[in-house]
């Protein structure tokens, strides 16, 4: 969200969203709670200075990583907490006890993403550090299941997301990542997780690297990227048959998008975004029954005003949205 005041993005989640509230992450209000340093505190030999954030391997990590595991170990999940000042949103929503939410969603920086883009002091990404890369899935598990602990506070029903907008490279020259390697760098990060599991890409991607591993609920752009999700049927069937939820990010991000789009419109392009994929074989019903609707990603580029008028958007269009297909029913 693009506000600095927790209390206020935080009413605006609970206005629109009371059935499945997400608590803000707002990195306007500092550069702590951007999504690389947000959950960097604890992680051996972090360094954040001014707007840099990194890993200082020179200063010799053995005795911060021999800590750092012996906290894994005893499965010391206070070791790994959020300080406030690294999520306001957090705090304040924690402290506003929303309503009785269905669920409550949560979300880290998954290890693709912050392996890759916390380097070391050389600028080389910690992944491929054969010491540090070990770490990054198990301090980023560890982060997600004390936040789960927290929000089971607000909900028994939680959900915790792992961000990964760094999907979009897996595959290409300038990623020297293997299919394995990420997928088990997930479910490392998915250990101990007691409730529901997802992953936020906001671009393409191959799709089958998530559904290979135990995620439950996978979010992409529907509203730009919605098409690539065809392109692996018998992936998005198994993970359909299993049970598997498709979130539509179907609500745009972007503020000079958001301004020519209305229900009806959004209704249509999403409806045609689904026909996408009932033309792959996989049941209308099943489509329709395991959904979210989201918006396409962060809205911490928009106004205020403007995120607001996304969730708003995305209010009306669940409402719509579940209105017609009852019908149908």
């Amino acid at each position: 969200m693009p506000h600095t005041d927790p209390r206020k993005a935080c009413a605006a989640v609970a206005k629109y969203l009371p059935e499945i509230p997400v608590w803000p992450q707002l990195p306007q209000r500092s550069f702590l709670e951007n999504m690389y340093a947000q959950y960097s505190a604890g992680f051996p030999g972090v360094v954040i200075d001014g707007e840099r954030i990194y890993i200082d391997t020179s200063q010799g990590l053995d005795e911060p990583l021999e800590k750092f595991y012996a906290a894994y170990l005893e499965e010391d999940i206070e070791k790994f907490a959020i300080g406030a000042e690294y999520a306001a949103g957090l705090r304040e929503f924690l402290a506003s006890k929303p309503g009785a939410p269905s669920a409550v969603k949560g979300q880290v920086t998954g290890p693709v993403t912050w392996g890759m883009c916390v380097t070391d002091e050389n600028r080389r990404p910690i992944l491929y550090d054969e010491t540090l890369s070990d770490a990054v899935a198990k301090h980023l598990n560890m982060k997600a299941q004390w936040q789960e602990s927290k929000l089971q506070s607000v909900s028994a029903n939680t959900i915790i997301f792992f961000d990964e907008p760094y999907m979009t490279s897996v595959g290409s020259a300038f990623v020297s990542l293997s299919r394995e390697q990420v997928v088990g760098l997930l479910k490392e990060a998915f250990t101990g997780i007691e409730g529901l599991k997802g992953v936020h890409c906001c671009g393409n991607t191959d799709w089958s690297i998530l559904t290979d591993t135990s995620v439950n609920i996978i979010n992409f752009d529907a509203y730009n990227y919605s098409h690539t999700l065809a392109l692996y049927p018998d992936a998005m069937a198994g993970f359909i048959e299993r049970g598997g939820v498709l979130a539509w990010g179907i609500v745009p991000h972007e503020e000079n998008d958001l301004l020519r789009e209305s229900v009806p419109s959004l209704i249509d392009r999403l409806t045609e975004s689904m026909e996408n994929l009932e033309r792959k074989s996989i049941p209308h019903r099943q489509i329709v029954e395991q959904c979210l609707l989201t918006p396409a990603c962060g809205l911490a580029s928009a106004s205020e005003e403007a995120a607001e008028r996304a969730l708003e958007l995305l209010a009306e269009l669940s409402k719509e949205f579940r209105t017609r297909y009852i019908r149908e029913g």
